[in-house]
């Protein structure tokens, strides 16, 4: 796989960089916060209008047809100015898992809104004992007449405190498997609770008690809507790994800025050369992140799903564990303003907090890929 970028790329990438220094800064970002705004308008539209929310999403449904990598580029640089807005959750998660599992029909009339951002899409997945990895989830639909009727709660959606569309994961006894169901925030029965989260973004709790859907609600072909969920994951790793892999990439920067001007003894801090031995740990963190990201790109588009799933527990576990590490030294290097919520480099631990909850924490996938070694084993398949 090329990861070189192509023209086009490196234009995509420029464009959000320079929107990213202009536009949301650290002031701006804390401004948002401050009146408790994790989603500007102004800002999504700005996504829409520059085709950011559409770079991933197939040409024949208002997309410009790009690929995961398209998507990895925005997330970086989003990653740099920790970015509130619910691209992960809304563009990614919720649009991907329509890609995967729409017929053409239900993806003409959802996917074009969520191109011009019009209509934010969210995939309601994980349950509190299940987490995003599950197979199976509590949440049942029963049938109803012609349609069903939805019972369950939802938690962590990612961008679902601003999501006009939810796809929602329940088992159907008729089926005996995983159906996704499209379902209007205005539905009667459906209750949404906004779940604000560590590092100043926001995700949801739904409630759903008796919703009623129609046959037509159901999303692809019922019972077979596992696969898509774990498309959408796939992606929705990788976009918070390039989002953490942007935020190493700043953090360090930063840091050893600071270590230059940052005086001790009459002496600046980055001459010692202890320190510079941390960053360069730092360092060395980041390019393993980065190296894991790349793997993860190139199995989304080579491998068959289940050496996929391999990989994205594989690459969210190390991805977080760096992560945190970077972060966490960043913070000791600056000593005491880096605790300081005034101080943007204490923001990016946060950050990664928040991600390894919405991958779902160290210990599933870590079973997850146990899970997978032990199939391959037996199946004589050690690819790794």
């Amino acid at each position: 796989m090329n990861f070189n970028l192509d023209s086009e790329q490196q234009m995509l990438q420029d464009s959000v960089r320079r929107f990213i220094v202009r536009d949301y800064s650290f002031e701006t970002r804390n401004a948002a916060l401050a009146v408790g705004s994790a989603c500007s308008e102004p800002h999504w539209r700005t996504f829409a209008d520059n085709g950011w929310l559409a770079a991933a999403l197939p040409e024949a449904h208002g997309g410009l047809g790009g690929t995961v990598i398209e998507t990895v580029l925005i997330a970086q640089e989003f990653g740099r100015a920790l970015v509130l807005e619910p691209y992960m959750g809304c563009a990614v998660l919720g649009a991907q898992v329509v890609v995967a599992a729409g017929t053409p029909a239900q993806c003409d009339s959802l996917l074009p809104s969520a191109a011009d951002g019009a209509r934010r899409l969210a995939l309601a997945h994980a349950e509190v004992q299940r987490g995003v990895l599950a197979a199976t989830v509590q949440t049942r639909a029963e049938r109803s007449g012609e349609g069903y009727r939805l019972f369950g709660i939802k938690t962590l959606v990612p961008g679902g405190a601003d999501a006009h569309t939810f796809i929602v994961s329940a088992m159907t006894p008729d089926t005996d498997g995983l159906t996704l169901f499209i379902v209007d925030k205005k539905t009667p029965g459906l209750m949404r609770r906004t779940l604000p989260l560590h590092d100043g973004s926001q995700a949801a709790e739904l409630t759903l008690d008796g919703v009623s859907v129609t046959r037509a609600a159901a999303l692809g072909e019922p019972g077979h809507g596992l696969p898509a969920v774990r498309h959408a994951f796939a992606h929705g790793t990788a976009t918070l790994c390039a989002d953490l892999v942007g935020g190493m990439e700043q953090a360090i920067a930063m840091t050893a800025d600071y270590l230059k001007v940052r005086k001790q003894f009459g002496v600046p801090l980055g001459s010692l050369q202890a320190l510079q031995h941390r960053l360069a740990d730092m360092a060395a963190e980041l390019e393993v992140a980065r190296s894991m990201l790349f793997g993860l790109l190139a199995s989304i588009e080579n491998d068959s799903a289940d050496q996929r799933d391999y990989v994205v527990s594989q690459t969210a576990s190390i991805v977080v564990a760096a992560a945190k590490y970077v972060f966490g030294q960043a913070i000791q290097l600056h000593g005491g303003i880096g605790m300081t919520d005034e101080y943007q480099v204490g923001h990016y631990y946060k950050r990664a907090i928040v991600a390894q909850a919405l991958l779902g924490g160290g210990d599933r996938h870590d079973a997850r890929r146990a899970q997978y070694l032990q199939r391959t084993l037996v199946h004589g398949d050690i690819r790794v």
